[in-house]
């Protein structure tokens, strides 16, 4: 599959800074040379990155997700290899290769009318690649995480598993939006309403929607498939408190997990977090912790999906670390 580069121990040895006395996760991580090694690996998580920011333009959006996928790898392969974040559970499979997508986007002029149908072409395209590796990873019975790029990439992860299990899949997506807008031109806000429509996606969850970033449309749209979606207020979680953090963990859960389902992140939704659309009112990075170890520990999970985050606006690093965080305590075991 020559949309994939696999990383080799040298690749990411220049992102480990060895220190006498202590094991980095980037020294443990597993590696494999060629695809067909996934099959035989005894490790049960794929890390891959998709270092592409199309689908957030497409959606007229900022730029900048891109570069979320190397910032991460600086930050968690410095992590500390030891008992609890066990690293050799882990495949460092390396990126989709988005460069010739990029590279045609940036060569649209921006004031055509049909600009942003044009970007929805070429994530249209990485689609395509997203799909394809993601259904290979679940095929070969493991659990992909995937570090965007835009939340364009949920249509992919969730295709890719779908075909995989021969089955559409449930989601849970942590998020102040729905991406459920409506199916124009592919972008980072309709990758839901794309599987939806197309039957990849059985079952929705929506925990955290924002009511400032939600048009009545969308309300109107979700409500009337409230058997297949539903959602829990931001407002009513932490404002009003009319539901605990708790207690909506348990209710999606209830929702969405009685089937193979995959688990959304967007980075949006954690207050202050450089990304995409920083808000200023948001979940807290150990709320965020918690719920991708709450999921993590389901046995019907199929996937994570750690998107939007953006290093545009990162003054000190902290988003690696974030990212770091996430992935750890969805590998790691409870000891």
């Amino acid at each position: 599959m020559n949309t994939i580069s696999i990383y080799s121990r040298e690749d990411i040895a220049r992102f480990i800074n060895k220190r006498t006395g202590e094991t980095k996760y980037g020294e443990v991580v597993k590696i494999i040379k060629e695809l067909d090694d996934l099959k035989t690996s005894p490790a049960t998580f794929v890390l891959l990155g998709i270092p592409e920011d199309i689908g957030v333009r497409a959606n007229k959006g900022i730029p900048g997700t891109e570069n979320a996928w190397q910032t991460c790898l600086k930050s968690l392969l410095n992590v500390q290899a030891n008992a609890y974040t066990h690293p050799e559970d882990v495949i460092l499979l390396g990126e989709i290769d988005c460069a010739k997508q990029i590279k045609e986007a940036e060569k649209l002029n921006k004031k055509d009318v049909n600009y942003f149908l044009e970007l929805g072409k070429l994530v249209t395209r990485i689609d395509q690649n997203v799909t394809a590796i993601v259904e290979l990873i679940v095929k070969a019975g493991k659990i992909p995480i995937l570090i965007g790029g835009g939340h364009n990439n949920s249509y992919g992860n969730i295709k890719g598993t779908s075909r995989a299990l021969q089955q559409s899949i449930n989601v849970i997506n942590f998020d102040v939006h729905s991406d459920f807008r409506p199916l124009e031109h592919r972008h980072s806000g309709n990758g839901f309403s794309y599987a939806f429509e197309e039957g990849y996606l059985n079952k929705y969850y929506i925990f955290g929607l924002q009511k400032n970033y939600t048009s009545q449309a969308i309300f109107d749209q979700l409500m009337e498939k409230e058997n297949q979606i539903q959602f829990a207020l931001f407002e009513n979680i932490m404002v009003r408190k009319i539901n605990s953090f708790v207690h909506t963990l348990n209710e999606a859960e209830t929702f969405v997990s009685g089937q193979k389902f995959g688990l959304e992140v967007d980075l949006d939704a954690i207050q202050n977090t450089p990304s995409s659309a920083i808000t200023p009112s948001g979940f807290s990075v150990n709320q965020a912790r918690r719920f991708v170890s709450f999921f993590g520990r389901n046995k019907n999970v199929t996937y994570l999906h750690l998107c939007e985050g953006s290093p545009v606006s990162d003054k000190d690093g902290q988003l690696g670390k974030l990212l770091a965080f996430l992935i750890t305590d969805f590998t790691g075991k409870i000891s």
